[in-house]
């Protein structure tokens, strides 16, 4: 029998994606036994996998508020160099083109709100079962 602090040891490893091989090499327990844990603890293994990735995410990606942020930032300032130069330049389209890339990336980004209102607050008559907006 193997006691609580292995069977947790094995979790974590596992939701690190290590390989029943080293894992039965370093825990010193059957290939059985670890495949029985494995089934046994699915959705601990994986809860904790996907905190990890999303630790790694929050370490080396910017968070959507502060990539919104620096869009919005570049897009108030080639907006400013927009408003300073004539029609006549050159570079104006390429100006145009990227506020309208920074502007779709930014709504992109934010979404649209997805606010909603229960059924049963929805008068009969503005009512249709049959349609329904699903979006996921």
């Amino acid at each position: 029998m193997h006691d609580d602090q292995t069977v947790q040891r094995f979790i974590e490893l596992r939701a690190q994606g290590k390989t029943y091989a080293r894992l039965m090499t370093e825990l010193n327990v059957s290939k059985p036994t670890l495949i029985a844990w494995s089934r046994k603890h699915q959705f601990q293994i994986q809860n904790l996998k996907a905190i990890e990735l999303e630790a790694l995410g929050e370490k080396w990606l910017a968070s959507v508020t502060d990539r919104v942020n620096a869009l919005g930032e570049q897009l108030r300032a080639v907006e400013s160099e927009l408003r300073q130069r004539s029609v006549g330049d050159l570079t104006t389209p390429q100006l145009y083109a990227l506020t309208r890339s920074l502007r779709r990336q930014i709504e992109l980004a934010t979404g649209s709100p997805g606010f909603t209102v229960p059924i049963n607050e929805i008068p009969s008559e503005e009512y249709h079962e049959q349609v329904q907006d699903w979006q996921g």
